[in-house]
């Protein structure tokens, strides 16, 4: 997996570590010479990339096409929700991390802007990260219990082995309840006999476990490399 990172601060330098550490493919864009310095210290030089983190142009060099995850964590709110925005739509990142500085700012951080998920703690980036990528397509919405439970969204992917299995034949795990289907737009509360169709979007309240083993039963692929090259 291949994150890229903005921000060469305590942040952006922790989390980088972190995943490296971990064996997960990682460059981090700076352009401010003082950091840079210090940067080449602490990490592996390939790691490190110089420019500006919201040009195009740098983005495109540093593999944005090839990310599977984007963590957008410099000192400037407004540089990371471009940052953010600019992945997605330009490159298709699939999931895009961004920190928050100021927390009046925080109602910002949406999907306007092409916010997956707003944080602000290099430790909690990095176990988000490992998280969402660990389960797929499944999108972490929030925590309950104190982060003992998630509630989560996926949406069924063409061909999944799961599409006409009534939910009782799903063989959940002990610590997953399916709470909602969104088809059409239309959210229902589903029984024990609705079946997945192709598109739907459900929501379920899980463990980490249970999480995971609904991942496996929507069977999403592992990630793919992504070869960046632009649909014809």
């Amino acid at each position: 997996m291949f994150v890229l990172i903005a921000g060469g601060g305590r942040t952006g330098t922790r989390l980088a570590s972190l995943l490296v550490n971990q064996n997960y493919k990682v460059r981090l864009i700076e352009h401010r010479r003082e950091l840079l310095t210090h940067l080449h210290q602490e990490l592996p030089t390939e790691v490190i990339y110089e420019g500006n983190a919201v040009d195009p142009g740098v983005l495109e060099a540093a593999g944005a096409r090839e990310a599977h995850v984007v963590a957008a964590v410099t000192s400037e709110d407004a540089t990371n929700l471009a940052m953010c925005f600019v992945v997605k739509t330009m490159f298709e990142v699939p999931r895009t991390i961004a920190r928050v500085n100021n927390p009046v700012n925080a109602w910002l951080f949406n999907d306007t802007f092409k916010v997956d998920v707003a944080l602000n703690s290099a430790d909690v980036l990095a176990h988000l990260i490992q998280e969402e990528m660990s389960l797929g397509d499944m999108m972490t919405l929030f925590k309950i219990r104190r982060g003992h439970y998630s509630v989560v969204e996926e949406k069924v992917p063409p061909g999944a082995k799961a599409i006409g299995v009534a939910l009782k034949d799903l063989a959940l795990a002990e610590h997953c309840v399916i709470a909602a289907i969104i088809r059409d737009g239309v959210m229902t509360l589903p029984r024990g006999d609705s079946a997945l169709q192709e598109n739907d979007e459900i929501i379920a309240v899980a463990s980490p476990e249970g999480a995971q083993k609904l991942a496996d039963i929507l069977a999403h692929p592992v990630y793919p490399v992504r070869n960046g090259n632009k649909k014809e």
